[in-house]
């Protein structure tokens, strides 16, 4: 019986410790995690190549890890290269593009004076607003040095992830406190989703602002193209989505009187646009991953707020596994206990 009493201590003791050791560890650490979490969704998205390679092709773990490597840069590197040289392209028409987008503005203070009686450009709108551009930019600074720590601890986390993948997803898989069937089961819905998210919310947001474009342009929104780009971000703000771009734009041309592509962009949009997102987000989801709409929603909304950027992919991540947690403790106590 004392040993008995002797190893309860020292088990719940040590369990004590990991927990008090692992929490100081997150809670220093945290600043990484971002970069933790997207060399863990890249090596979901290349780990079936690393297989192929050091499994099937009896390649050399490390030179199949180097190439890897040289894959993931490329896929990063390559379309930033070439929205950058389509970008400088333009240069020759920024005039023009920056004109109309000032233009825009200038109809926008007009008809507020005079419908309204309301000085955009007051001394006051005009501090407030200097007052939000500073701490944009001051936030964009900051997010540009995190993103610079991310992108190296990404890298290097990476590299050691696929160099020893089968002993890593070994080692957390002899950890799970679950059954075969329920390890399994777990694994299997942390892959799926992470690809599932990892490739669909791009690709809607692409399709999207694609979308937004072409209605942009067919109802005459000045600086088309700006705004179709930030349509395309906008998708991954939970809720609202798009329509954080495409409802001022209507409210403006409305205000202007130009109710005629005022009602059709907003038709447009909220038949169309609206519409193409549900449609796209439902065939990825049954293709990619039987996932809820609701826990996508919510997903992201809790995933941004704990996980910054990467929580559009995470978020829905921690809600599924979460069910499926329910589910697997209904089916192993709750079902057997009523037997």
């Amino acid at each position: 019986m004392a040993s008995t009493g002797k190893e309860k201590y020292w088990k719940y003791s040590l369990g004590i410790l990991i927990l008090l050791l692992g929490w100081v560890i997150i809670k220093e650490l945290w600043m990484f995690v971002n970069g933790l979490l997207g060399a863990f969704t890249i090596f979901v998205m290349v780990r079936r190549q690393m297989i192929y390679l050091t499994e099937k092709k009896k390649m050399n773990h490390v030179l199949a890890t180097i190439l890897i490597l040289f894959e993931v840069a490329a896929v990063i590197t390559v379309p930033l290269y070439l929205m950058v040289w389509a970008l400088l392209g333009k240069v020759q028409n920024i005039d023009m593009d920056i004109s109309s987008l000032q233009k825009m503005i200038e109809n926008l203070e007009m008809q507020l004076r005079q419908r309204f009686g309301y000085d955009l450009f007051s001394s006051e709108n005009l501090t407030t607003a200097t007052g939000y551009i500073s701490t944009v930019i001051q936030y964009l600074i900051s997010q540009m040095s995190s993103m610079v720590v991310t992108v190296v601890v990404l890298i290097f986390l990476l590299y050691f992830i696929l160099l020893n993948f089968r002993t890593i997803e070994q080692y957390f898989y002899e950890l799970l406190p679950f059954s075969p069937e329920n390890r399994k089961n777990i694994a299997n819905e942390v892959y799926v989703m992470v690809r599932s998210n990892a490739i669909g919310i791009p690709l809607l947001a692409i399709i999207q602002g694609f979308i937004a474009y072409i209605g942009y342009l067919i109802f005459g929104v000045p600086s088309a193209l700006l705004f179709g780009f930030l349509t395309c971000f906008s998708t991954i703000i939970p809720i609202v989505g798009t329509g954080i771009v495409w409802v001022p734009i209507v409210v403006y041309l409305m205000l202007v009187g130009d109710w005629t592509n005022a009602i059709g962009l907003g038709a447009f949009c909220a038949i169309i646009l609206t519409n193409i997102d549900n449609v796209i987000r439902f065939i990825l989801q049954k293709k990619l991953a039987d996932t809820h709409p609701l826990i996508t929603v919510f997903g992201v909304i809790l995933g941004l707020s704990v996980f910054g950027f990467w929580g559009i992919i995470f978020g829905p991540l921690l809600l599924s596994i979460f069910f499926l947690l329910i589910k697997m403790f209904k089916t192993e106590y709750l079902d057997k206990g009523n037997m």
